[in-house]
């Protein structure tokens, strides 16, 4: 019986359900999708942008870009690892969200 089929037999472990797509293959990382790349360049955009209606334009591409990007991970992503990141990135959103808005 080769390995494979070993691994079709057992349960998968947490470390296989954490690092593993369905194919067994392990995914930390992946070529970046539609969202990611918007995110990350909004948010350059946006840091080097002097203070007006564009750089306020821009962050708000950031983060809805940002938060797409995560509610994929989380709702659609390949294992664990994946839906934590979106998690935390949701997390992270709403947190400095909520930070912001108590300044004002």
């Amino acid at each position: 019986m080769s390995s494979s089929a070993n691994r079709e037999l057992t349960q998968p472990t947490l470390v296989d359900r954490t690092f593993r797509d369905r194919e067994g293959n392990i995914v930390i990382g992946q070529m970046p999708n539609l969202p990611i790349l918007v995110a990350v360049g909004a948010t350059i955009l946006q840091a080097v942008l002097p203070s007006g209606n564009l750089q306020v334009v821009t962050a708000l591409v950031a983060f809805g870009t940002w938060y797409t990007w995560a509610w994929q991970e989380l709702f659609a992503g390949v294992n664990y690892f994946r839906r934590s990141l979106g998690l935390l990135t949701l997390v992270g959103l709403i947190t400095l969200t909520l930070n912001l808005i108590s300044r004002y």
